[in-house]
């Protein structure tokens, strides 16, 4: 506990500078293992207070708040930053017991102060994470867990960045390193990817390519509100089970699927997930738009929590 309290300390002070603009200095975690994770979840609880004390004295009311519900009791964060728009890593469920993980990628506009409300409670990363997570307890026999993974700088939808792969490769490395991180607190875990708008992009950075390896406890990945992951097909993506849904009013519809070099990346990306050239088990999305794939009792997130569950069978298919 000594050495819990040692790294505590260090994590706060940390927080606290990384607030204010211009000045690094994220907490310093303590590995990810089975054994750590009450002491990271302390770690960056305490960074959170931190971080929302130094808004209230830079008088940033909104971030304040935001941050406020973040650090309520019995909140498990496996990362945390409050520079800028932040990064948050939020776990429901226990992580080390199991049996099924569920790793939910958001789309543009996340950030910390969004993380809890994105217009509506359900098309949040947290509000979505929670509606995932209750539905696979009704679903499972058994621990499941589900890891609301806002660890990437997602662009802003107003923006070149929303056109451009850029943020996505790098939000892959970084999705590729959690993946590890998960095998490392849970070996024996079965772990599907669910990646909504951008994030089917991020989590297309993190499986295509040649020589990558895809730990084995990977069960499949899922994308809904999909522009594209990235790839000309599933054959991209080394084997793993892809499926696909799209809501019958979802906008992202109207996306051209092209793929551009530019910016440092490319512009576009490549060819519709839900088309019958992309190779992708097509699950039934229902009739919502871009926002509504999490709504509790819908037909889209009854599909998804089946496909993470492994209980693939039983998915209506679109």
């Amino acid at each position: 506990m000594a050495a819990v309290a040692a790294v505590m300390v260090v994590s706060v002070s940390a927080a606290a500078r990384s607030a204010v603009p211009g000045t690094p200095s994220p907490p310093r975690l303590p590995a990810v293992a089975a054994g750590t994770l009450d002491a990271r979840y302390a770690v960056n609880r305490a960074a959170i207070v931190a971080a929302e004390h130094a808004a209230h004295r830079m008088g940033d009311g909104e971030r304040e708040r935001h941050l406020r519900r973040l650090a309520v009791q019995g909140r498990h964060f496996l990362d945390f930053r409050a520079a800028g728009d932040g990064q948050a890593v939020e776990v429901l469920g226990d992580l080390a017991a199991a049996r099924r993980i569920a790793v939910l990628v958001p789309g543009s506009d996340t950030t910390v102060d969004t993380f809890d409300y994105l217009g509506s409670r359900r098309a949040s990363l947290g509000g979505g994470a929670r509606a995932v997570h209750d539905e696979m307890r009704r679903v499972v026999r058994g621990p499941v867990a589900v890891v609301a993974w806002y660890g990437y700088r997602a662009p802003r939808t107003m923006s070149r960045d929303v056109l451009s792969s850029a943020r996505a490769t790098e939000g892959g490395g970084r999705l590729r390193r959690l993946l590890d991180e998960l095998r490392s607190v849970n070996p024996a875990a079965r772990v599907t990817l669910l990646c909504h708008s951008y994030g089917s992009v991020v989590c297309g950075s993190a499986l295509g390519g040649t020589g990558r390896v895809v730990p084995a406890s990977l069960d499949g990945v899922a994308v809904f509100g999909s522009p594209g992951m990235g790839v000309g097909s599933v054959a991209a993506l080394q084997g793993i089970p892809v499926w696909a849904g799209r809501g019958a009013a979802d906008w992202i519809a109207g996306a051209p699927h092209v793929s551009l070099p530019a910016f440092g990346g490319t512009v576009g990306f490549g060819a519709d997930p839900v088309s019958r050239s992309f190779g992708a088990r097509l699950f039934d999305a229902g009739t919502g738009g871009h926002s509504d794939y999490l709504a509790p009792g819908s037909l889209p997130l009854h599909n998804l929590a089946l496909i993470a569950a492994g209980r693939t069978s039983e998915v209506s298919r679109g």
